[in-house]
């Protein structure tokens, strides 16, 4: 063959060549093409459509947010997903995910074909090819992988024709995003804002480096990287990430070195709704918003979900003083816990942890319990008969029980652990600022997981010798009694058939002691009950109820002289909301718990419009507050300013954390101690803070036998002294510790130290006219 020819065979060869190269070429391309058109037809299987590719659908948890912006905890049913957006996001956590994940992300456009070609190539024993825009396609739209190979290449092909799609109607920042807000990392931290909470007990923006690295590597399969139970594992594939931000020149050889050998730091803090802060809190507010969803609907009809639809509720709440108000009930029950447990051993009390109960009456109490309980409510459900349901609570069976120092993993019947758990005294705080009616701090107990009645709301408890203020409230503002007014200390009976008795009242004095006479002011301060007595059958059980119900009880309260000793039932709701109005001149503003609702996209649904009353007098409620700063100036609250009460301090040692306390700053206070100390009570005020605390046990037959343990002053202050304590300590709360706001006018005379107590009955001539003035 000649040169010409061979020439001529060589460029026909090459044109052949070039024509199959460019077939072939364009046959892919049209195939590629052509699986890509199928599969967004919808013949590979259904596909999302454009609406929902532009706002896909995720269930958003509903956050409940404190007043000084912390996220007190979320409503969620499956999802404890946050979003964030790019800009929230730490930039470690973006450079470590691009080079772990998809080191080319900036330069394609959906797909890395370089990538995919080099998969194919080595059959995936170099890595996958998945970007992270396929990888949020497949966490929206396509789910878990298949194991059959041919429906996993069709989820493949879908994942490819999603992420082009992506890619057009997203910014690159915008999928990073997403992709970290869609990711389920386990133990209900859905996406990065929950498991930065949850793994490390901080927001994205505070992730140190090492930090976002353990995220990152969880990308790769958050079940088998799990920081809580395979840290190892994990730590290993931390510095996995280290070695790709490397070899990517995101940090230098030095800085992984130093980061490589830094122990796994987890602060492992789940997010549940029985954990937390503000637990019996957040109970409450999802009873709430049941019924807000319920008579607020959407413009379209339907009812908003507060476990997908990202709500955000602003509570009044202040994380500050309610991590407070835990801390001190936890920290004063656990010492008075130690002592009743103490006085209730089988020696020193066969029936614990009950007083003046037969077994037989205890028995039919522990059943009564059983009938409420949720193994009940179960078994019914479960379509049990109640004989059945009844066997089973003496049936032994593992569990979980509460103690001070921990659970305690035991075996024992359900009967016997209803029994257990009566032996521990339960306890509530809340506190309100009375300006605005915002509740600042609400504890409903101790323990939300294995004590979940709400002793704030839902408890109601006879209150004692706390209801005598609304007593001398109503005589001041009728009669304008002064504290200085002196009255007898000497039994004193309302006669039968007066008042709505049907038989004569008598009360007696604790201790039976009498004999003197006093100043409002002191037998306020020392809960004095004929003096009490004296005062209701001057203004009559109406006028009183009338100013309580103005100050926003709603529980019933009975029309008898006995009212004066707080014999009602009341929730310490009610009565922080009532003694706001002493300290708000006057003024009753109905306790506010939240402020504002809005939707996903920050749209307000909902603003709290405060709901105030006038009472009494701006005069009246001044003389109230200055006859309960008494309380603690010589009375009952007296060891909130004392260093020691020698004949008792024995019993305060200890019983009291923190005794003494010796605040020295003006405060209204009132004790409360009822019929066989069943109930301890304090309620205790400062200018712009009112707080109540309630103690004692789930039935009333569960007390202290000994008053000097039983009293309010024993079981209640010391929890408002420790939560006031570390208050003050704080000085970004401004909690006042100024005066009362005193009205420009005040005509009652509040100077007494002209009045000396009497030791005897012989009154001086201006008390006894004061008296005949009174109708005394």
């Amino acid at each position: 063959m000649s040169k010409t020819q061979k020439k001529v065979s060589k460029t026909k060869k090459y044109k052949k060549f070039i024509w199959t190269f460019w077939l072939l070429f364009f046959t892919g391309f049209l195939a590629v093409g052509g699986v890509f058109g199928i599969a967004a037809l919808g013949y590979l299987g259904p596909m999302p459509p454009l609406e929902q590719l532009e706002n896909p659908k995720t269930n958003l948890a509903t956050q409940i947010i404190s007043f000084d912006g912390k996220v007190l905890g979320k409503f969620y049913f499956k999802d404890n997903r946050t979003p964030i957006t790019f800009d929230e996001l730490p930039q470690n956590i973006v450079k470590a995910l691009i080079a772990t994940e998809d080191e080319r992300y900036y330069d394609h456009a959906g797909i890395d074909w370089r990538g995919t070609l080099r998969a194919i190539f080595y059959m995936g024993k170099k890595g996958g090819a998945s970007t992270i825009t396929q990888q949020l396609a497949r966490q929206l739209f396509v789910g878990v992988r298949s194991k059959s190979k041919k429906e996993a290449l069709v989820q493949k092909i879908k994942e490819w024709v999603l992420s082009v799609q992506l890619e057009r109607r997203y910014t690159k920042n915008e999928i990073i995003a997403m992709y970290l807000n869609i990711y389920d990392f386990g133990y209900n931290a859905d996406g990065v804002r929950s498991a930065a909470k949850i793994f490390f007990d901080t927001a994205p923006q505070s992730l140190k480096i090492e930090e976002s690295a353990t995220l990152v590597g969880m990308l790769k399969n958050s079940s088998l990287y799990n920081p809580v139970r395979r840290p190892e594992m994990v730590k290993i594939r931390r510095n996995v990430v280290f070695q790709q931000m490397l070899r990517n020149k995101l940090i230098t050889s030095e800085e992984m070195d130093s980061l490589s050998v830094l122990p796994l730091e987890i602060d492992f803090t789940p997010e549940s709704h029985r954990e937390g802060l503000a637990t019996y809190f957040r109970a409450y507010l999802q009873e709430f918003m049941k019924k807000w969803i319920r008579e607020n609907p959407k413009a379209d009809g339907s009812n908003f979900n507060i476990y997908r639809d990202g709500l955000k509720i602003y509570t009044t709440i202040d994380s500050r003083l309610q991590a407070l108000g835990e801390n001190a009930v936890s920290e004063h029950m656990k010492n008075l816990q130690k002592e009743f447990f103490l006085q209730n051993t089988e020696e020193l009390n066969p029936t614990a942890p009950f007083l003046d109960l037969r077994e037989g009456e205890i028995d039919t109490l522990l059943t009564r319990t059983a009938f409420r309980s949720e193994r009940w409510r179960k078994g019914k459900v479960a379509g049990m008969d109640e004989e059945a349901i009844l066997e089973s609570f003496f049936k032994p069976i593992p569990m979980q029980v509460f103690s001070w120092k921990g659970e305690i993993d035991t075996i024992m019947t359900p009967m016997d652990s209803i029994r257990y758990y009566k032996h521990f005294l339960r306890a509530a705080l809340m506190s309100m600022e009375p300006q605005t009616g915002h509740v600042k701090a609400w504890v409903g107990g101790f323990n939300y997981k294995h004590f979940q009645y709400d002793q704030v709301k839902q408890g109601r408890r006879q209150i004692g010798s706390t209801f005598k203020p609304f007593l001398y409230a109503t005589a001041i503002d009728q009669l304008k009694l002064s504290p200085c007014d002196k009255l007898p200390d000497a039994l004193y009976c309302i006669d039968a058939m007066k008042h709505g008795n049907i038989d004569p009242w008598c009360p007696k004095n604790s201790g039976d002691r009498y004999g003197r006479t006093r100043t409002l002011k002191n037998a306020l301060a020392n809960s004095v009950n004929t003096i009490s007595a004296r005062i209701m059958d001057k203004v009559g059980p109406r006028p009183v109820i009338d100013l309580v119900k103005k100050t926003g009880v709603t529980s019933y309260i009975p029309m008898v002289p006995s009212i004066a000793l707080g014999t009602p039932d009341i929730s310490l709701f009610e009565l922080v909301g009532a003694y706001g109005t002493f300290a708000n001149q006057g003024i009753y503003i109905q306790p506010i718990v939240i402020t504002r609702i809005e939707d996903k996209n920050g749209m307000a649904l909902f603003e709290v419009v405060p709901k105030t009353k006038d009472v009494i007098s701006e005069e009246a409620a001044y003389v109230t507050i200055n006859l309960m700063q008494g309380v603690t100036e010589q009375g009952s609250g007296a060891r909130l300013r004392h260093a020691g009460l020698e004949e008792t301090n024995y019993v305060y040692e200890k019983v009291v954390t923190g005794y003494p306390y010796i605040f020295e700053n003006p405060i209204a206070g009132k004790t409360g101690t009822t019929q066989n100390q069943s109930d301890g009570w304090f309620m205790g005020i400062v200018p712009n803070l009112v707080t109540g605390v309630w103690v004692g046990g789930e039935d009333r037959s569960i007390h202290f036998e000994e008053i000097a343990f039983g009293q309010g002053a024993t079981m209640a202050l010391p929890i408002w002294a420790l939560y006031m304590k570390g208050a003050y300590e704080n000085d970004s709360l401004g909690i006042s510790k100024e005066a009362f706001l005193n009205p420009k006018v005040v005509s009652i005379p509040l100077d007494c130290e002209e009045y000396e107590i009497d030791t005897d009955l012989n009154l001086p001539d201006k008390i006894e006219a004061d008296l005949d003035q009174l109708g005394f």
